[in-house]
């Protein structure tokens, strides 16, 4: 197989191609599997990388439906006040420069590995050819993450993906936390720091800090299953 223009082995900027071979404005990828669960590996920029963990955060968006059915979520107008879909992620970009936002699956065979997220600050669609593009740019990043992960015996020894498995292994700590306080699964356990995040207007990482510092609870003796925070 050969490699998409800028994306040979070992580079680490995995947006750079998009850039250049996409009429877009930014990109993010993510890992949602493996070693490397809901990571953020790269970002060409702030707005992309909040987009990225808004969809996060919230637990809705675009790119859960990517993961879901393995195949591209387009939205050339991203803020538009008519579509209902995912009510609580587009009220949260409202007012950023996200017109339009493109989701590409990350995949190899049957191994599901992540998204990559694409926006642009002016409304409409990718052409036929810029999305037969982009999918040969995500097919062309599987690989290239997936060898990297195939590669990684610790973290140390990547230090692109280190800093994501280190800010977000916090909340997969906490999850294990709450299921174990709340007695549901670990599903349900990430739905409630997320629904409690979004409540409070806090972030997913810092609701689980209060998780992991004894600051919150989710105990039914500690005020219920939505939550309590404690003194």
């Amino acid at each position: 197989m050969e490699s998409a223009p800028g994306l040979a082995a070992g580079e680490d900027d995995v947006c750079a191609p998009y850039l250049e071979k996409l009429p877009i404005t930014g990109a993010a990828v993510s890992l949602f599997g493996g070693s490397a669960t809901e990571t953020l590996v790269s970002a060409t920029d702030e707005l992309a990388a909040r987009l990225d963990e808004l969809q996060f955060n919230l637990g809705e968006g675009p790119r859960w439906r990517a993961l879901q059915t393995r195949l591209p979520v387009l939205l050339p107008d991203a803020q538009s006040p008519i579509d209902h879909e995912w009510p609580m992620f587009r009220r949260a970009i409202q007012g950023t420069r996200a017109a339009a936002l493109f989701v590409f699956p990350l995949t190899v065979g049957a191994v599901d590995l992540g998204v990559v997220e694409l926006y642009h600050i002016t409304p409409g669609t990718l052409s036929r050819y810029d999305q037969a593009m982009a999918a040969v740019l995500a097919g062309e990043t599987s690989w290239h993450l997936l060898r990297r992960i195939l590669n990684l015996s610790s973290p140390e020894t990547d230090p692109v993906l280190e800093p994501g498995l280190m800010s977000r292994r916090e909340i997969h700590q906490a999850t294990g936390m709450v299921l174990a306080q709340s007695g549901t699964t670990a599903a349900e356990s990430l739905l409630l720091l997320r629904a409690h995040a979004f409540a409070h207007d806090l972030t997913l990482k810092e609701t689980a800090a209060a998780v992991l510092e004894g600051r919150l609870s989710f105990d039914p003796a500690n005020g219920g299953p939505g939550g309590r925070a404690l003194q």
